[in-house]
C-alpha cells in the first residue's frame, strides 16, 4: 500500500468505523468508479487493522458486504456476510477472482448499496459463481457460491456485488432492463 493509504487506515483505532463514500459526492464517486489494485499481503498488521475497521463499519451500516473502495481505498479487498453458513459469519476476500459462471443470468430483486442510500433495484446476476480469494488467515479459498433469492440464500449475489465494486462498477450499472431503480421506503 502507498504511504497515504497507510496513514488513512491508521488515522483512527481499529474500533472506529470508516465513513462510507457516497455516489452523490463527485470526489467520492470518482473513487468508487476507479478499478482497484491487488493487495500485497506482506504488511499483516496494517491489513488486520484495515479489516477490523471495515468490520466495524459493516456492522454500523448494517450491510451484508463492504468493499475497500467504499471507504476510499482502491484495493482488492471486501467483506461479505456468509448467509449460507450457520451464524452468518463475516468473511474477508483478499484479491478475489470470479473464475467461472454460467451463461444464464437471473434478475436479483432488491439490490442495494451502502454508497447509494435509499435506492434499490433489480440487478442482473449469475445464479452461481466459482471464486478464488485469500481469506484473512492467508489461506487461499476456492469454492462455488450459489444463491440468488432473498427468501433463501443470496451469498453468490453478495460476492458479485462486492466484486463489482473492485472493478468500479455499481449495481445501478447492472439493472434488469424491465426494472427501474426505485427509492426505498
Amino acid at each position: 500500500m502507498e504511504k497515504k493509504e497507510l496513514e488513512f487506515i491508521g488515522k483512527f483505532d481499529e474500533h472506529t468505523p470508516f465513513q462510507v463514500l457516497k455516489v452523490s459526492v463527485p470526489e467520492e464517486l470518482k473513487i468508487l468508479r476507479t478499478k482497484s489494485e491487488d493487495l500485497n499481503l506482506s504488511d499483516e498488521l496494517v491489513l488486520k487493522h484495515f479489516i477490523n475497521r471495515l468490520k466495524v463499519t459493516l456492522i454500523e451500516e448494517q450491510g451484508v458486504g463492504i468493499a475497500a473502495p467504499q471507504v476510499g481505498i482502491n484495493r482488492n479487498l471486501f467483506l461479505f456476510v456468509r448467509i449460507d453458513k450457520e451464524g452468518e459469519p463475516v468473511e474477508v476476500a483478499i484479491n478475489p477472482r470470479i473464475v467461472n459462471h454460467p451463461k444464464e443470468t437471473i434478475c436479483f430483486e432488491g439490490d442495494g448499496c451502502l454508497s447509494i442510500p435509499g435506492v434499490s433495484g433489480n440487478s442482473i446476476r449469475y445464479p452461481w459463481i466459482d471464486v478464488e480469494y485469500t481469506n484473512e488467515q492467508g489461506v487461499r479459498i476456492k469454492e462455488r457460491l450459489e444463491g440468488y433469492s432473498r427468501q433463501d440464500n443470496f451469498v453468490g449475489v453478495i460476492f458479485q456485488h462486492e466484486f463489482d465494486h473492485l472493478q468500479g462498477v455499481l449495481f445501478t450499472d447492472k439493472l434488469c432492463p424491465e426494472d427501474p431503480v426505485s427509492l426505498a421506503d
